[in-house]
């Protein structure tokens, strides 16, 4: 992760206060939901993920039965044999990575298997879904992880003041 990443984050683990007031803001009004989606535009278009890849080091997805099935057929594996090497189950009972960073990682942070990648990981960091408001403990939790979503709160919060 790069420096300007790394203070990304380390503005909003600083500005802690500020952001537990934004949350509490859109929590409660879905009227965010375009202005995060906005900001994830731009910020994401001007962000390289592979410079940094810490989700994908620090945070495993859940797999759904789906994913198992489609990585396997990818790896070509048995979905067994795919589950037993890289796989567990954790405590709420889901799929997750026996290990990170993900197994599945690069040294040059490219993805083996991005085109077959679980869901999540397609998802991720969430900030351009709708229903803010319901997921945004999730934005909150990603934005420790991710710059981006550090960069689109630290707007976010900016723009309100």
């Amino acid at each position: 992760m790069n420096s300007s990443h790394k203070a990304s984050i380390d503005w909003i683990r600083s500005n802690n206060k500020k952001v537990r007031k934004l949350s509490s803001s859109v929590s409660k009004s879905n009227k965010y939901d375009g202005k995060i989606r906005q900001l994830h535009g731009e910020v994401f278009e001007d962000l390289d993920c592979l410079e940094c890849a810490n989700c994908c080091r620090t945070t495993g997805p859940l797999l759904t039965n789906k994913d198992i099935s489609r990585i396997a057929k990818h790896l070509k594996l048995s979905e067994s044999s795919f589950v037993q090497s890289y796989l567990r189950i954790d405590e709420e009972g889901d799929f997750v990575f026996k290990s990170m960073p993900c197994p599945f990682l690069g040294d040059d942070n490219y993805c083996s298997i991005y085109e077959v990648r679980p869901r999540a990981c397609k998802a991720f960091p969430h900030t351009d879904a709708p229903g803010q408001a319901s997921i945004f403990h999730l934005t909150r939790k990603n934005a420790r992880i991710c710059p981006g979503v550090a960069q689109i709160l630290k707007r976010l919060i900016e723009s309100e003041t």
